[in-house]
C-alpha cells in the first residue's frame, strides 16, 4: 500500500501559532510508558500495536530520547540527518538527533540535547525546548521521546560522521501537509503493520522518523 493517509485539506499555521500550540498542548512529563514494559505505547494501528506487545516480552525496553528541531525562519524547517552507513541500528536511515538515554542524562530532554550537540554540533544556546511528545515504540524494542524545540538561526554545525552522514531541512508546511504522508505496509509474524513514508525530494524519510512527524502533526495540528 503506497498511498496518502488523509485527504484532507491542510491545516495552515503561522510560525507563532505554530509554537504558541506547541506550548499549550505539550509538557516536560516523562510518560511511564518510556520504562514499564507492562505499558505499550498506543500507535493508533492494530498490527503495529501487536507487534509493540510481542517486543516488549521478547526483549529489553531500550529507552531513547530524540529532538525534534524546528528552525525557526521565515518558513520554519525540521532539521534532519542522515545516518552513517556503518552503524549497528538504522543505518544510512534519516532520522532526529538522539539516543539512548544515559545514567548520567538527568532528563530525557538532556538526551536529546546531549545527542543533538555530540551528532551535528547544535549549540544548545541557540535551542528552546518546548515539550514532550508522546513515546513511540519501534521493532528494535526502543521507546523513543521526543522533545519538540524551537531552534534561533545563525547556528553551526560540526558533523560527526563517525554518526551522522549529512543534517539537511525540510520546510515543516511539507512535513505537517496530510497529504504527503504515505501509509506503508508490511508483515510480522503474520499480522500486516502499517508505517508511515514521507519522501522528499531525494530523501526517503519513513519509519520511526516519519510516524513521529505523524504524530505532531496529529498532537499540534488537528483540533
Amino acid at each position: 500500500m503506497n498511498e496518502p493517509m488523509l485527504k484532507t485539506t491542510p491545516v495552515e499555521l503561522s510560525s507563532t501559532e505554530f509554537f504558541n500550540r506547541v506550548r499549550a498542548r505539550l509538557s516536560f512529563d516523562v510518560p511511564r510508558s518510556l520504562v514499564d514494559p507492562n505499558i505499550i505505547p498506543q500507535s493508533g494501528d492494530a498490527g503495529t500495536d501487536h507487534m509493540l506487545k510481542v517486543i516488549a516480552r521478547e526483549q529489553p525496553i531500550r529507552p531513547a530520547a530524540v529532538l525534534i528541531p524546528i528552525v525557526d525562519r521565515p518558513e520554519p524547517t525540521v532539521l534532519l540527518t542522515q545516518r552513517s552507513p556503518n552503524l549497528a541500528d538504522h543505518a544510512g536511515q534519516i532520522s532526529f538527533p538522539g539516543g539512548k538515554i544515559d545514567a548520567i542524562d538527568a532528563s530525557p530532554r538532556d538526551t536529546a540535547l546531549r545527542e543533538a550537540e555530540e551528532e551535528v554540533g547544535l549549540d544548545r544556546s541557540f535551542i528552546d525546548p518546548l515539550g514532550y511528545l508522546e513515546v513511540y515504540g519501534t521493532s528494535f524494542g526502543f521507546r523513543i521521546l521526543p522533545t519538540v524545540a524551537r531552534v534561533k538561526p545563525g547556528f553551526a554545525l560540526t558533523i560527526n560522521h563517525a554518526e551522522v552522514d549529512d543534517a539537511f531541512e525540510v520546510p515543516l508546511s511539507f512535513l505537517m501537509n496530510p497529504k504527503n504522508h504515505q501509509l506503508h505496509s508490511k508483515e510480522f509474524r503474520g499480522v500486516e503493520r502499517t508505517y508511515y513514508a514521507m519522501p522528499f525530494a531525494e530523501r526517503y524519510i519513513w519509519g520511526a522518523t516519519a510516524g513521529i512527524l505523524r504524530v505532531l502533526y496529529e498532537r499540534i495540528y488537528l483540533p
